[in-house]
């Protein structure tokens, strides 16, 4: 009931999002090109949010989802200049295919639609989404989330259009971002992925929320192994795409690993940071008494002149009483630390840190990336699949069951690589194939579909169709059993042909909403007993009850 009166109320209340969208182009200096790519952008979308939504379930509302790009063109973008490949203007984004610059709110892209809708995904982002206190992972696992929520924005275009759904592997920016972020989404949530890409709350630690919520959902061990996970293949997927990011966190790793050193032997520790505090309180003392004397200030503004180049040079004293200020500032912090490491609970605060900085940093001395990405990724999978089931066990309605239904079949038809979707994805088959009799027989409990065989094998292999196909609606599939007899040649012991004998041979044919049918041969070849089957051969039957 409450479903019919919020689709009523849609009705009611239905935006005009190309007239919204022509007034705020109409204040704009994009092209005439330009405008006319956006509008047929914003069209596409409408017309295929229906199917998109129906497939995935898990989607923001078609009113937020096409109001954030209008939004994004109104507030974000003052500048779009779409570019041919190979012209001359292509040049500026060298081997690249866009150009974002955020701060100069503009966009340079090939002039694809779903290339500009990416990139109006990307604008708006904020680059980091993590909290500063998460080393690295502030920075990496905030990348592989934005980069993987802007491919997601883009899907309703690139793969719906509004009679059909397609996923071509090499569309997508990134097949890996778009598969941990999928995984993401139907772990906790679209609305709550969409809160944290978008936070305007600074104070707001959403790593934590997002244990939290694991946490409840899967429980506190299954969080554990999610987290630990993420936060390793967003540490190698960012050297992956970014070269110098491995070159710093090998320095960086040579560094802590040099403090740990210094600071298992406590005593020699506590006589360098005695030490330490005793020059930077002697350079503070100095600072002061510069500041504090014209004459002695006059020489140091001298003395920094005739180190500095031309285009460097400090241009008066009271600019450079200034910068010492400044500089006293940081050696007072510096020497704030020193002393917090001095005090045995900061002490075990500090070497902790460092433990936990070296945990990630070690990963730099991966020779082989692509190699542990995709081992990472399979782990993901595979542990995605134990969070499903746990899904499937809580489920206790018709109506939720077939949400999960159309969810479990979308993520089998997400791209694993640029080969094969998770679906055909070898080292995943016997996780899939569990997985697939567990919903079925959670499905058969609910009376969402029909049992066609009292054997679990021949059940499995007749209702598998309905997470193997594209099929826009599942509850309209049509299944038909197919009993042909063959015959074979029977070669007898002298290796002379006998005679021939006759074999049956079982087919599925699957039908779609349309009556067309695609005709299979069934693995599982024993002779069926009728008494087993609850369908008869030749004759078209729905899954569905």
């Amino acid at each position: 009931m409450q479903k019919k009166n919020e689709n009523l109320l849609e009705k009611l209340v239905k935006r005009d999002y190309n007239n919204e969208l022509e007034k705020i182009l109409e204040k704009k200096t994009y092209s005439e090109n330009v405008k006319s790519i956006l509008l047929s952008i914003l069209y596409k979308l409408e017309i295929s949010y229906k199917d998109y939504k129906h497939i995935k379930k898990e989607v923001l509302k078609k009113e937020e989802l096409i109001g954030n790009i209008i939004k994004v063109i109104k507030n974000n973008c003052d500048e779009i200049k779409l570019i041919k490949p190979n012209s001359k203007e292509s040049e500026i984004i060298g081997n690249r295919t866009f150009l974002v610059e955020k701060k100069k709110k503009r966009i340079i892209c090939y002039n694809v639609e779903r290339k500009l809708l990416y990139c109006l995904a990307k604008i708006c982002k904020k680059n980091k989404i993590i909290k500063d206190n998460y080393y690295i992972i502030n920075k990496t696992l905030s990348n592989l989330i934005n980069v993987g929520a802007c491919i997601n924005e883009v899907e309703p275009l690139r793969d719906f259009n509004g009679y059909s759904w397609t996923t071509i592997p090499k569309e997508i920016e990134s097949i890996t971002h778009n598969l941990i972020y999928q995984n993401l989404i139907f772990l906790v949530g679209n609305d709550f992925m969409n809160k944290w890409v978008y936070n305007k709350e600074s104070i707001m630690d959403y790593m934590q929320i997002f244990k939290e919520r694991l946490e409840k959902l899967y429980g506190k061990e299954m969080a554990k192994e999610i987290i630990k996970l993420l936060e390793e293949i967003s540490v190698y997927i960012e050297m992956k795409f970014d070269r110098k990011a491995k070159e710093k966190m090998l320095n960086e790793k040579e560094k802590v690993e040099d403090e740990l050193i210094k600071i298992q032997d406590s005593e020699k520790f506590v006589e360098k940071i005695t030490e330490e505090k005793r020059i930077i309180t002697e350079e503070i003392r100095l600072i002061d008494e510069t500041i504090n004397n014209k004459h002695l200030l006059e020489q140091e503004y001298e003395r920094r002149n005739e180190e500095l180049a031309l285009e460097e040079k400090i241009f008066s004293m009271r600019i450079l009483s200034k910068m010492m200020v400044e500089e006293r500032n940081e050696k007072l912090q510096k020497l704030e630390k020193l002393n917090n490491m001095l005090n045995p609970q900061k002490f075990v605060k500090y070497k902790k840190e460092l433990e936990t900085k070296i945990k990630y940093l070690k990963f730099s001395d991966s020779n082989d990336i692509d190699k542990e990405i995709e081992e990472l990724k399979l782990k993901i999978q595979k542990l995605f699949i134990k969070c499903f089931d746990i899904k499937i066990e809580k489920c206790n309605s018709k109506q939720e069951m077939i949400k999960l239904m159309y969810e479990f079949r979308y993520y089998l038809m997400i791209p694993y690589n640029n080969k094969n979707n998770i679906l055909e994805e070898k080292n995943l088959q016997k996780e899939i194939e569990e997985e697939i009799k567990k919903v079925l027989e959670k499905a058969h409990k609910l009376k969402v579909i029909e049992e066609f065989s009292k054997q679990e094998e021949i059940n499995y292999e007749l209702l598998k169709v309905i997470f193997e196909n594209r099929n826009l609606n599942i509850e309209d599939i049509e299944i038909k059993l197919i009993r042909e007899r063959e015959k074979e040649k029977n070669i007898n012991k002298n290796n002379t042909e006998n005679k021939n004998i006759s074999k049956e041979e079982y087919y599925i044919q699957v039908f779609d909403g349309n009556g067309i049918g695609e005709k299979r041969k069934m693995k599982n070849s024993k002779i069926m007993n009728k008494k087993d089957l609850a369908i008869r051969f030749n004759v078209k039957v729905k899954p569905f009850c």
